[in-house]
């Protein structure tokens, strides 16, 4: 379980730096003299919030699940990866959120177009960092990231 953790808390990092290196490159590389269709920028929207719904129901199948085993079975392989994966799979949503936004600004949207996206996928990831399964559904709180 503390490899899986180690492991997990590794690619959240590298999955965070690479989020905002996307907004880095969106503010260097953008197209200048371009505006964004705004059915493109709908589409993007209506994308978005596909994406954070399909984050929330990973989470509750995928890895709420595991961790009901996990607390009573620590080292159960099937449930470790599923818990795994289920974390995988999340951050890389939340990469598809902010990849919205890089994608936006090379269609010549304006920064503040953008942001939403960057912002969301980056505090999303946040939010979801791996922890601990505890008895009782408390998780445990985690000092670093």
């Amino acid at each position: 379980m503390v490899k899986a953790l180690k492991s997990l808390r590794a690619v959240q990092r590298a999955m965070l730096a690479s989020i905002v290196l996307y907004a880095g490159l969106g503010q260097i590389l953008s197209p200048f003299g371009r505006t964004l269709d705004i059915a493109v920028a709908h589409l993007f929207t209506t994308l978005g919030v596909a994406v954070v719904g399909v984050i929330f129901v990973v989470r509750r199948t995928m890895v709420f699940r595991a961790e009901e085993t996990l607390v009573s079975q620590p080292d159960d392989p099937v449930s470790l990866s599923h818990w795994k994966t289920g974390f995988i799979a999340t951050y890389a949503l939340c990469e598809a959120l902010a990849l919205f936004g890089l994608i936006e600004r090379f269609l010549g949207a304006i920064p503040q177009q953008s942001y939403p996206y960057y912002i969301g996928g980056f505090v999303l990831m946040l939010f979801f960092r791996p922890r601990q399964p505890l008895a009782g559904g408390a998780r445990q709180p985690s000092a670093s990231i």
